[in-house]
């Protein structure tokens, strides 16, 4: 969106909550993830709230090693993204619609297919988060033994996004006329076959659905290693990033926007938009409190597993002593290495033992995390949108339905009263509620 002194907000969607062990508190819905009307709970509070969009995260895995970590795990029971978003198009009316899905273990035609549905379903309101695919146990569930390396899986990204918006180009915007005098429902002349024959895909088209309302449905990308920022600087237009502190969400969006630059992009068709955590209560005390509440459900070996697996499985923390200094560095991942590389900055700059460093991430994983009053979370979110570090948040509360609520209520007011937020929707698509650009048909264009 052009910069008019507005932020974005979109809401992280979470069963019951972000610390780990949220879904034991007793004010969490036992089986929230499969709960349709726990979801649609949710997503009326962000809607109400002026929101953008809600962001659907996933993984086509369970992503614990063990029975002990599984059992403790509250996550392993909730709704595929797609499916998810597909009902909620029906329960909503304005907000944005973020659906997750990898590029590693999805078919291109499958994928622009299911994503142009929710579009149309959605009347614009559609999303792509495009994953490469980051857990090692996903492999195996696709006949892999592990998953490809991390830059192998970012070029395979880029032919797999490339294909899917050429599917969304076969149909010109008026190709179907639907003329019942003539007997004409589509006219050929604006049908085009993508024919596309690369390294990863064979894809001859066309896609047997409209093309979608908003052209192309919004490209968000999370990526923030190397190849990830490359990938997200061509590609994304809005970019979830983990960015603890305001220094390192500063240099993250000036890097990522003077990438995009020298592509030929303008800076506010790339929108940046870290997470964040607030824990709000009406004194700091009392926000302190709450989060020492929700630490309280999370069991150690919980915290250890989590700690492990958002490092890359690159270290075993049981046989550490914990009350050390975290390392300066540890061998590469081929999982998630821009989270690694965020957690052991965050760990150096704050001089974290082990143990310190396996509680933070158990809270926040590397995202902004923000205890305080309402004025106190958003001085915090004010001075980073000020300062560029941020065009936007995402909201990923630590408890649901209370934390969302709370944030909604209190927060939300305080960024108006500053002039920072919106107070209603003001387009019918996505696109145009974030100030995207409807993208032009590639074959019109040509022609």
């Amino acid at each position: 969106m052009a910069r008019n002194g507005e932020m974005t907000l979109g809401l992280y969607f979470v069963q019951a909550g972000y610390i780990e062990g949220a879904w034991r508190d007793p004010s969490v819905p036992n089986a929230g993830g499969i709960d349709i009307d726990h979801s649609v709970h949710l997503a009326a509070l962000a809607e109400r709230a002026a929101f953008h969009f809600v962001f659907l995260a996933d993984s086509p895995s369970v992503v614990e090693r063990d029975h002990a970590n599984i059992a403790r795990a509250g996550r392993n029971d909730t709704f595929e993204p797609i499916t998810l978003l597909s009902a909620l198009s029906s329960r909503t009316q304005n907000i944005g619609l973020v659906a997750t899905a990898t590029t590693t273990y999805h078919q291109p035609y499958h994928l622009a297919r299911m994503i142009a549905s929710l579009d149309h379903l959605s009347r614009g309101r559609a999303a792509w988060n495009i994953v490469t695919s980051g857990n090692k146990f996903e492999g195996a569930n696709f006949g892999d033994q592990e998953i490809p390396e991390h830059d192998v899986r970012y070029d395979r990204a880029r032919e797999f996004v490339n294909v899917v918006k050429g599917l969304w180009d076969t149909w010109e915007d008026d190709a179907f006329v639907r003329d019942k005098q003539s007997g004409i429902f589509a006219d050929t002349t604006k049908l085009h076959f993508l024919n596309h024959h690369e390294t990863y895909f064979s894809v001859r088209g066309p896609l047997n659905i409209a093309r979608p309302p908003q052209g192309y449905p919004v490209l968000v990308q999370a990526g923030s290693s190397d190849a990830g920022i490359r990938f997200a600087a061509e590609l994304a237009e809005v970019v979830f990033t983990a960015e603890p502190s305001l220094e390192s969400g500063k240099n993250y969006y000036a890097n990522l926007k003077e990438k995009a630059r020298a592509l030929g992009r303008q800076d506010d068709q790339v929108l940046v938009m870290p997470g964040i955590v607030p824990i709000v209560g009406t004194t700091k005390q009392e926000a302190s409190e709450k989060l020492q509440k929700l630490q309280s459900y999370t069991d150690m070996d919980v915290m250890i597993e989590t700690a492990d697996r958002w490092l890359g499985f690159v270290t075993n923390l049981r046989s550490i002593n914990l009350d050390s200094l975290v390392p300066a560095t540890l061998p590469q991942t081929n999982l998630i290495q821009s989270r690694q590389k965020v957690l052991l900055e965050l760990a150096a700059r704050q001089k974290l033992t082990w143990r310190q460093l396996i509680r933070s991430i158990s809270d926040s994983r590397g995202h902004l995390m923000v205890v305080g009053t309402p004025d106190e979370i958003a001085d915090v979110m004010v001075n980073a949108f000020d300062q560029h570090a941020a065009d936007g948040f995402n909201v990923i509360p630590a408890l649901v339905p209370g934390g969302l609520k709370e944030f909604a209520e209190l927060v939300v007011p305080e960024l108006r009263r500053r002039g920072k937020f919106r107070s209603a929707s003001r387009g019918q698509t996505l696109r145009e509620n974030l100030g995207l650009k409807r993208p032009l048909n590639r074959f019109t264009r040509t022609a």
